[in-house]
């Protein structure tokens, strides 16, 4: 039996973070070689631009881990086992020069930062010349900066189109906007840590989640007391457990439950006929009950197609709730709205919010909830995400290092050590090489990367706010 009071610590092994095959790299460079330096880019892919953000995460976790001379003598073991050489002296420099800290140095662009493709988010690269492999075996755990990364592209994306069609259709974009997407993503995750991560990255663009480990990370990784938000919502095993004959009672339930003034509640109303549920249940039975209470009802379809349903049970709403005008034309129901948390992606909210404006109904009737779509369906290829070494120094001198396979362009790879300038006027971000001239224009450029870990120290630590604030500056 494997499992026991030293899994954790087997599991948290810095060492053993990393790629089988990087156990052996140390013995596969250059002789001579004392310094290496690699960059971490989108290279396109779903979009032509990326939310930079989860960075810290993957520093505290991983980077502030002290490696001991147990983590030595583990992995040690586990790599002779594995059929893998092993840099016992390396690990123990680590352990006794620099007390245990990767001797590296790790730049970045500021969290929130909208970056185009191909330019580098982070820069690696080493600081003791003994151990300059270090900064390629550490490639496994930071390039899992792809799924934040995504993430919060994915969801910052959807946000756009959604504030689009409410600038069209809404007087009130500011206060519709931050709940108008929910991540219902925690259980369609691999991990808690998954969900943690990517359910933070969520929460960048929007305010409404059902992911508590989004919140949770929030409060560990950015200082934020609380960051996302929820209301009390039915599940299909809430009101099927009333039986079909009593549907009515459960919704009556929520209602008695739930319906406060100026209180908001969700109900899943498919679990039989979501089109009798909205007509006749909730639009005839408890009718005046849903007016009494003061209480936005907020009515969820979950299956048939969405855009055809979603219009269906607005224009039900509407016969019997009634809906006012807004300053823009459209309309806008009475005491309830709609949520659609099936089959939701960035192609079916566009299609949704298409179909509500061309039958004259406001964005402000309808909020998305999305799951696996947010949290799952991405890979570090949706957006090409790389870590390659750009430059090694041998002897003392640096050299170029580059890719640039014949059969896919596409992989080319960048050369030399660089850093990303902002133009002062422009905002505009470009790589450029640190021996160029353009670094030492400090008129028209600054140096958008700043220094955010080194050799031990975390040196900048974001808020959340901060971040939140960086993103909409870049929008």
């Amino acid at each position: 039996m494997f499992y026991n009071d030293n899994t954790r610590n087997i599991l948290d092994n810095p060492i053993l973070g990393t790629d089988s095959y990087k156990l052996s790299h140390w013995l596969q460079y250059p002789v001579g070689m004392d310094g290496m330096f690699s960059y971490i880019e989108s290279r396109g892919g779903g979009f032509d631009r990326s939310v930079m953000f989860g960075l810290q995460p993957i520093l505290l976790d991983f980077f502030t881990r002290r490696i001991t001379r147990e983590d030595v003598a583990m992995a040690k073991e586990i790599a002779a086992a594995h059929g893998e050489p092993f840099n016992e002296a390396g690990f123990l420099r680590i352990v006794d020069t620099h007390e245990g800290f990767w001797p590296l140095r790790i730049r970045a662009l500021p969290e929130g930062s909208v970056v185009p493709a191909s330019v580098p988010v982070v820069t690696v690269e080493s600081t003791d010349p003994e151990l300059a492999w270090a900064v390629s075996y550490v490639e496994t755990i930071l390039l899992q900066l792809w799924y934040p990364v995504t993430v919060a592209t994915l969801s910052w994306s959807v946000r756009q189109v959604i504030a689009g069609f409410l600038a069209e259709t809404s007087d009130d974009v500011a206060g519709q906007l931050p709940f108008k997407l929910h991540d219902f993503g925690y259980r369609g995750t691999s991990s808690p840590q998954t969900a943690a991560r990517g359910g933070l990255a969520h929460l960048l663009s929007f305010r409404g989640t059902d992911t508590l480990a989004a919140v949770l990370a929030a409060r560990a990784y950015y200082d934020e007391p609380m960051a996302g938000y929820s209301i009390p919502a039915a599940e299909h095993s809430t009101i099927t457990s009333w039986g079909p004959e009593a549907e009515v009672d459960a919704y009556r339930n929520m209602i008695r439950q739930f319906g406060k003034p100026g209180a908001v509640f969700a109900c899943v109303s498919d679990s039989t006929d979501i089109y009798r549920a909205v007509d006749k249940l909730w639009g005839e039975v408890l009718r005046q009950d849903v007016i009494d209470s003061g209480a936005t009802l907020v009515v969820r379809p979950d299956s048939g197609d969405p855009v055809e349903v979603v219009l269906r049970c607005a224009q039900l709403l509407e016969r019997h709730f009634g809906a006012d005008t807004n300053g823009k034309g459209y309309k806008v129901l009475r005491n309830v709205r709609l949520i659609q948390g099936d089959g939701i992606n960035d192609r079916t909210v566009r299609d949704i919010l298409a179909s509500l404006k061309s039958n004259a109904y406001s964005a402000d009737n309808i909020a998305f909830g999305m799951g696996g779509g947010l949290l799952q369906q991405v890979n570090r290829d949706t957006l090409r995400f790389a870590m390659k070494c750009s430059a090694i120094r041998v002897d003392g001198v640096w050299r170029d290092v580059w890719k640039n396979p014949v059969t896919d362009p596409g992989k080319a790879s960048k050369r030399g050590r660089m850093t990303v300038l902002r133009n002062r006027d422009t905002g505009e971000l470009k790589t450029a090489l640190i021996e160029e001239g353009i670094w030492h224009d400090t008129t028209r450029f600054e140096d958008a990367m700043a220094t955010v870990w080194e050799n031990g120290t975390l040196l900048k630590r974001y808020a959340l706010d901060e971040v939140r604030s960086t993103l909409q500056a870049s929008c």
